[in-house]
């Protein structure tokens, strides 16, 4: 996989900022919207990875809270404008924070959801350790994400893409054995769920179950 750091991300994602909503609803709106159903927990706290400009905030209940956190400042200040235009009182706080370093206690949230997360972060299973960190027994992680295809034309794209990784601020490259090793090296985490998305099935969704506490 293409190499990433946040200092690429955040600088990427400071030029995406302004156009993001218009680039990229129509087409993960899909995504967001499994991502939301999967973890919607009314009456319990959802911490959402990687909120961005808070595309899917308005589409959980207003039972369900939500905290948001991402890496990128300029981001969250559209995230914030959505919550004050769409008067979204569930949404508990948006936070400039590093997923691999989460300023969270152990358990407490009930659901971690990470949409179009796994390829920006520079080490996606450091990510996985702290969102199960924060995660309650019980609890679930559900992700979507771009996998990378084996061999065909969209293989080839991807690669070529790949080698402009820094600068899209996300890796096209990006095999499921990343979730899957990580998942096999913890006893406490079960696969809950896999299936493609549309379009395409360019994204997949993934729950992964923490276990209850004995």
């Amino acid at each position: 996989m293409g190499e990433l750091d946040n200092k690429a991300v955040e600088a990427a994602y400071a030029r995406w900022a302004p156009v993001y909503d218009l680039a990229f609803t129509a087409v993960m709106g899909p995504g967001r919207r499994a991502a939301v159903a999967a973890s919607e927990r009314p009456g319990g706290m959802i911490l959402d990875v990687g909120v961005g400009t808070g595309l899917e905030l308005p589409m959980w209940s207003g039972q369900t809270r939500i905290v948001g956190v991402d890496l990128s400042e300029p981001m969250l200040r559209k995230a914030q404008e959505r919550v004050g235009r769409d008067r979204l009182a569930n949404v508990a706080g948006l936070c400039v924070m590093d997923a691999t370093r989460l300023a969270f206690p152990d358990c407490c949230f009930d659901a971690v959801v990470a949409p179009y997360v796994m390829t920006v972060v520079p080490d996606p299973q450091a990510t996985l350790d702290e969102l199960a960190r924060v995660l309650k027994p019980g609890g679930e992680i559900v992700l979507v994400n771009h996998v990378g295809a084996d061999r065909g034309l969209r293989a080839r794209a991807e690669a070529w893409l790949g080698r402009h990784g820094a600068r899209l601020g996300w890796r096209p490259e990006f095999p499921f054995a990343v979730i899957g090793d990580w998942i096999d090296a913890r006893p406490d985490m079960t696969l809950a769920e896999r299936r493609a998305l549309p379009p395409l099935e360019l994204f997949t969704l993934t729950r992964i179950r923490k276990a209850a506490a004995a």
